[in-house]
C-alpha cells in the first residue's frame, strides 16, 4: 500500500456521469450521493453530466482548479475514468494540485476498480471525509507521442491486438470451447505492425505497458504488478503465424506468458499510423512518431 498522502483534507465531492448511458452510471451516482449526505451531512456532493466525448476531463480539470480538496468521482468504466484522470492531472500541471480522482464503477470491464479497489467506494470516501483515513498516491502511466501534451493512463495502454481481443472476451461470459472461437474470430482479420526499437525494426502482434495485474477479466499481465512501486510490466509478442498468435494469446489469458517490469521509459518509433489504446479509449498515432512511455510515480490521490 502506498503511503497516505495529501496537501489538505477531503471538502467536496464531485461525480462525473453520462445521463445518456445504458448502463448503472447514473443510478450509481445517484445512489452515492444519497448515501454520502446521509454518513456525511455537512460533505457537499455534486452530479454534473457530461454532455459529449472528452467532456469528463473538461468537468475534471474546472472543478479541480474551482474547488481546493475536491474528489472527482466518474461514475463509469475504465473508459471515462481515463478521461477524469487526465483532467485532474492537467489540472495539476496548471498548478492546482489538490485534486483527487477514483472510480466508481459501471463499465463493463471496471478493470482498474476490480485490480484496485478492496472496498465499496462509498466506505472509502467516508473514511477520508471524517478523518479515518487519508488519501492515498498510486503511479501514472505517461504516454507522450510528440503531438500535443503527453496523455496519462491509469491502467494499460497498449498497442495490436490484445487489447482488443480481451476487451472482446470481456464482453461475454464465456467457457475454454467458446473463449477459443472468439479468440480466433478476433484476430482473422488483425495485421500485424512495426515498431523501432532498440535499433532494429519489430514487427509485433502486441504490446503492452501495465499498471495492473490483468486487462479486462481474462487477460493476465503479472501477478507481481503493483500500482504504487513505481514500475510498470511489459508484455510483448512478436508477430507470428495466424494460430501461433492466438496460441500466444491464450497464454496471456491464463497468465503463462513473460513480462518484464521496469522503471526506466520505454521508447519506440511507429513505421505506420497505429492506434495507441488507453485504458481502452482509443488515440491513433501517426506514422514516424516517437513514442515514450513512462510511469508517473505516486501522481495521482485516490480513495480505495
Amino acid at each position: 500500500m502506498s503511503p497516505p498522502d495529501g496537501p489538505g483534507p477531503l471538502q467536496r465531492v464531485v461525480v462525473v456521469l453520462n445521463p445518456n448511458s445504458t448502463g448503472a452510471g447514473p443510478d450509481n451516482a445517484r445512489a452515492l450521493q444519497h448515501e454520502l449526505a446521509a454518513r456525511v451531512p455537512d460533505l457537499p456532493v455534486e452530479l454534473v453530466e457530461t454532455q459529449h466525448a472528452g467532456h469528463a476531463e473538461e468537468l475534471a480539470r474546472e472543478h479541480v482548479a474551482r474547488h481546493p480538496g475536491v474528489l472527482v468521482v466518474s461514475a463509469s468504466g475504465d473508459g471515462g475514468y481515463h478521461e477524469v484522470v487526465n483532467g485532474v492531472v492537467a489540472a495539476g500541471r496548471d498548478g492546482h494540485d489538490g485534486g483527487l480522482a477514483a472510480v466508481l464503477p459501471s463499465g463493463n470491464a471496471n478493470d482498474h476498480a476490480t485490480a484496485t479497489q478492496r472496498r465499496p467506494l462509498v466506505d472509502a470516501v467516508v473514511d477520508v471525509a471524517t478523518g479515518g483515513a487519508r488519501p492515498e498516491r498510486m503511479d501514472l502511466l505517461e504516454v507522450d507521442s510528440g503531438d500535443g501534451a503527453p496523455r496519462v493512463a491509469h491502467s494499460y495502454v497498449g498497442v495490436g491486438i490484445s487489447p482488443v481481443a480481451a476487451a472482446a472476451l470481456n464482453e461475454h461470459d464465456l467457457d475454454a470451447v467458446k473463449e477459443t472461437v472468439l479468440v480466433v474470430k478476433t484476430f482473422w482479420k488483425y495485421r500485424p505492425m512495426t515498431i523501432g526499437h532498440d535499433g532494429r525494426d519489430v514487427r509485433i502482434d502486441s504490446l503492452v505497458f501495465a499498471n495492473i495485474d490483468r486487462m479486462a477479466k481474462y487477460a493476465q499481465i503479472s501477478d507481481d504488478s503493483a500500482t504504487d512501486d513505481g514500475r510498470f510490466e511489459v508484455l510483448l509478442v512478436e508477430h507470428r503465424s495466424k494460430l501461433r498468435l492466438v496460441a500466444e494469446f491464450l497464454r496471456v489469458v491464463h497468465g503463462r506468458h513473460p513480462v518484464t517490469s521496469r522503471a526506466e521509459p520505454y521508447e519506440f518509433v511507429t513505421r505506420n499510423p497505429m492506434p495507441l489504446q488507453l485504458d481502452g479509449e482509443v488515440h491513433p498515432v501517426r506514422g514516424g512518431a516517437t513514442v515514450r512511455v513512462r510511469c508517473l510515480p505516486l501522481a495521482l490521490r485516490t480513495v480505495r
